[in-house]
């Protein structure tokens, strides 16, 4: 029989938003190395899988091309420009049903996401509930109070600046 102190560390994926990540390393004043951040979450949290979902937008090919030789699976969105000419790629929702779609068919252990958005409590609260949340990582120096009620470990992606980071 394996113990849950064991079993979170056979199988896990993680999910990341793509925006929430790009733009809290911004806002912290560094950039996201790709490879390192990819090695990282296989080193510390045993990751098989790491899903990233973002907003697609032409001229940006290399850097995807980077993700994907790192070892992210990167699942796009197509993009919108709203009237004020900000660009939206939501995938909150994608990345939910990419989650919950591999609870159902029992793919992995434990998740990792990588957000500090409460649009993602409902998410967390769920694979809590069916013993599959390993932890939360924000992207920012804070996370959404709605994602700290729930009680699941959250670290803060600054705190290891140094080994995910161009430096």
């Amino acid at each position: 029989m394996t113990t849950t102190a064991s079993k979170r560390y056979r199988c896990n994926h993680a999910y990341i938003d793509g925006a929430n990540l790009h733009k809290g390393a911004e806002s912290l004043g560094w950039q996201i190395d790709y490879k390192k951040f990819y090695v990282w979450l296989k080193d510390k949290y045993r990751i098989k899988r790491a899903y990233i979902f973002m907003g697609y937008r032409p001229g940006f090919g290399k850097m995807y091309a980077r993700m994907r030789e790192a070892g992210f699976l990167v699942r796009f969105k197509e993009v919108i420009v709203t009237p004020d000419g900000k660009i939206k790629g939501n995938c909150d929702t994608d990345m939910a049903v990419r989650s919950v779609q591999d609870v159902y068919e029992s793919v992995f252990d434990q998740a990792i996401i990588v957000s500090s958005d409460g649009d993602f409590y409902s998410l967390v609260e769920y694979l809590k509930g069916k013993d599959k949340m390993a932890s939360v990582l924000s992207p920012y120096n804070n996370c959404s109070t709605l994602l700290m009620k729930i009680g699941v470990p959250i670290a803060y992606l600054n705190d290891f600046r140094d080994l995910v980071s161009f430096i």
